[in-house]
């Protein structure tokens, strides 16, 4: 599997108790213990329904133009875009839980879409983020089934801010990991705090493989009072123009729950690409590798503060586009209104490399960025 032995034997190593989020939801980010529950739902035709939206505006020092990299923040996704205000989502979600058969839908706007779907000519799973079929056979001891496109299982982060600690993802959640996959998953609870599952899917971020072959996982959560310990395994053939690629993935997070108020992870991902051989090219090898480290403190009901420190060593630029080592610090505090179903957050965030990457101005590319973002989410259920 062209992966290099060792690490991944050390990462395997370090990973083995852990594993699968629940199927019938997105893999939940790490979220603070003393959070309120979450609005209750819209129900029609048998099935429950709520919607989300997410708007923000973002200020950075750098001041890239359009011309430059479109006026983005670099290394961000859903909400890059700067000096300006956007909308980084709005979404409807459907859900109706297997019982024993169940369907799932979340139908997306706003940048989420664009950085899910940036591929405009093919038009097959636009504005979709999920939407699958569950089976949970009723003398099968909690085992479940899903078929369709869903979100990955790898990340400590999710792609809705309101489940995130910060509201910009980290840059191992935006480039050192796939958003989704279609094909097959399954999960199955082995004992009282330990879940594991398989899945086989069309690859990474896409629903119809052309080229290629379908990539299988194994994923494992241990749950446990004070932690949870989750690892995923994605390996299988990524083709692409007739040259052929074999990819890897290992993603694992540790996530503590010391307290009600205070809760902290560590998330760590390893990646692999190999391309073969093609006439005179030769064949060629890349690697990422990065780790992420945040905690969340819920100091009041209403009021929170987070941080979070990562870095990617992007060694051959597969990741990124260019071959570097980047790093970025997050700070964000989080006040929730009326009911806790509107969140407002303000973040500071610096960004750093080894490499001039950052658009500055028009034309330049500078070591770092700075940037200071307003993000107010808005859950709409009943009673809001």
């Amino acid at each position: 599997m062209y992966l290099n032995s060792q690490r991944l034997l050390w990462l395997m190593a370090i990973s083995l108790p852990v594993a699968a989020q629940t199927q019938s939801t997105p893999p939940p980010a790490p979220a603070p213990a003393a959070a309120p529950a979450a609005p209750a739902n819209w129900h029609f035709a048998g099935v429950d329904w709520t919607g989300y939206v997410d708007g923000y505006g973002s200020l950075n020092n750098n001041h890239p133009t359009n011309g430059a990299n479109a006026q983005s923040n670099d290394l961000y996704n859903f909400n890059d875009r700067t000096d300006q205000f956007d909308l980084a989502e709005a979404r409807i979600t459907f859900n109706r839980n297997p019982s024993p058969v169940g369907v799932h839908a979340d139908v997306l706007f706003g940048r989420a879409n664009a950085f899910l779907h940036p591929d405009v000519a093919k038009h097959d799973d636009d504005y979709l983020e999920q939407a699958y079929l569950s089976v949970a056979p009723k003398h099968a001891h909690g085992t479940e089934f899903d078929l369709g496109q869903f979100v990955t299982a790898a990340g400590a982060e999710v792609i809705e801010a309101k489940d995130n600690w910060n509201y910009s993802r980290s840059i191992l959640f935006a480039w050192a990991i796939p958003y989704y996959h279609f094909g097959l998953r399954t999960s199955t609870p082995v004992t009282k705090t330990w879940t594991a599952g398989f899945q086989l899917v069309n690859g990474w971020n896409n629903t119809i493989n052309s080229e290629g072959g379908p990539t299988g996982a194994i994923t494992s959560t241990l749950t446990k009072p004070k932690y949870t310990w989750s690892a995923d395994l994605y390996t299988g053939p990524e083709k692409s123009g007739g040259v052929g690629m074999y990819r890897n993935l290992l993603d694992t997070t540790v996530l503590l729950t010391p307290t009600t108020k205070f809760n902290a992870y560590l998330n760590v991902d390893y990646g692999h690409n190999h391309t073969d051989a093609v006439g005179p090219v030769p064949a060629a090898g890349a690697h990422w590798e990065g780790v992420a480290l945040a905690a969340h403190e819920q100091f009041t009901t209403r009021q929170a503060l987070a941080a979070r420190i990562e870095f990617l060593h992007d060694k051959q630029g597969f990741a990124t586009g260019l071959p570097q080592t980047v790093k970025e610090g997050t700070a964000t505090y989080e006040h929730k209104f009326w009911k806790s179903r509107f969140l407002g957050r303000a973040e500071y965030r610096h960004d750093w490399s080894n490499e001039n990457f950052f658009h500055k101005g028009d034309n330049r590319l500078v070591p770092a960025q700075s940037t200071f973002t307003l993000g107010m989410m808005a859950v709409l259920a009943p009673g809001t």
